[in-house]
């Protein structure tokens, strides 16, 4: 069985070094290179090109979400991102996801050595599930919140459909996405009018993550996207993905009063 081959782009020696240390330690990954900036790892890559790349934002030369739609609109392949920017509900998380990478790996600000060997078995399970990704059909979004036209409230949309409330759940769309499934949750939900059925979604992603994700396809949608809560009751033209690392927590209403 081949391993996995990686290319590390972070503008830190010590990120590069426990890195390709740790992923090197799994049988199942070799590290085929690591490089300072996107330039330097655009010229390794013309010679060998990686299964997953592992890429972190703030750095020289190229910044990572722009080497990251590069890569995309070139020749897709799984990325990881590695970064201190990429807190809970940060703007560069939803720009990093929106722009194609499969998963998000948070440094801490300080402490960074320790992190990265304390969360070796994260990082290669990232690494991973990243690989196992399909990029086939990868495709960013361009539109803005502001273009997607006003919602309808769920009265609204039951008094277009001719449907009573006694009628909202008698059809149900459930969504499973594992790593890089937003791209394709994104693809599918933005077709969907505001008069579809009820959908309930797990997505494969950290915690903390769901409710940004959520709002940002909330804006690039015409239905309502959210994310899910106890008690919610699940109606046409909305979404509900489940909160990121406990999908099993929310208990949503499908039935009527």
């Amino acid at each position: 069985m081949s391993k996995i081959k990686v290319m590390i782009v972070d503008d830190s020696a010590v990120v590069r070094q426990v890195l390709q240390s740790v992923l090197n330690s799994d049988p199942s990954i070799e590290v085929i290179g690591a490089a300072v900036d996107p330039i330097f790892a655009m010229n390794h890559m013309a010679k060998q090109w990686p299964d997953v790349i592992v890429l972190d934002i703030e750095m020289p030369r190229m910044d990572g979400i722009t080497f990251l739609k590069k890569i995309m609109a070139e020749r897709p392949k799984p990325v990881v991102i590695c970064s201190t920017l990429t807190d809970k509900g940060a703007e560069t998380t939803l720009q990093a996801l929106a722009a194609g990478a499969v998963s998000i790996v948070t440094k801490p600000k300080v402490g960074l050595k320790d992190f990265l060997q304390d969360a070796a078995s994260d990082i290669t399970q990232a690494v991973k599930g990243a690989a196992k990704a399909n990029m086939a059909n990868i495709r960013t979004s361009n539109k803005q919140p502001s273009q997607v036209m006003k919602k309808l409230t769920a009265d609204a949309i039951l008094s277009a459909s001719g449907h009573a409330m006694s009628k909202t759940t008698d059809r149900l769309i459930a969504i499973g996405t594992s790593t890089g499934g937003t791209q394709a949750l994104e693809a599918v939900l933005t077709a969907l009018p505001r008069t579809a059925p009820g959908i309930v979604i797990v997505q494969h992603m950290p915690e903390k993550f769901t409710a940004s994700f959520a709002a940002r396809l909330n804006g690039l949608c015409e239905i309502t996207v959210k994310e899910a809560a106890s008690n919610d009751r699940v109606l046409p033209g909305h979404a509900y993905i489940a909160p990121g690392g406990k999908p099993q927590w929310c208990s949503i209403s499908c039935g009527s009063d």
